[in-house]
């Protein structure tokens, strides 16, 4: 199971990077630093921008600046953005669909394995991470 996925990844970096930033940054810039090739990090700014997250400005001094205070963003919010939630329903244990699905000893478990994740995730704000 992958808990979060490149874009996610590579979106929560651009954020935090903006994060400190009193200016726009392009995106040679961010992919530079960041060590992100530029036409994907393009992509996932231009989807940032489009959700509100950042916003963008064209020009000699363009670039991207952060439009939601880093305490306001939650690490659910970017991974819902770019990936899908997490799915308990799909069996961890063998690759093909469990015939005993309804009668698993092991899916409420699961289940509650999920919900803790879950809640871990949503408590986590960007502030929290650019603090470390």
């Amino acid at each position: 199971m992958k808990l979060i996925t490149k874009n996610s990844d590579y979106a929560i970096r651009a954020i935090s990077y903006l994060s400190g930033k009193k200016k726009p940054a392009a995106v040679s810039e961010m992919s530079r630093e960041l060590k992100i090739p530029g036409p994907f990090l393009r992509k996932i700014l231009q989807i940032l921008n489009a959700e509100g997250i950042l916003s963008s400005n064209r020009g000699k001094n363009g670039g991207f600046t952060i439009a939601v205070p880093p305490d306001k963003i939650r690490l659910t919010d970017i991974m819902l953005i770019f990936q899908e939630p997490i799915k308990p329903g799909e069996c961890l244990i063998k690759k093909n669909p469990c015939p005993e699905l309804g009668n698993c000893l092991l899916r409420s478990r699961l289940n509650s394995i999920k919900m803790m994740v879950e809640r871990e995730l949503y408590s986590i704000t960007l502030d929290t991470l650019i603090e470390r």
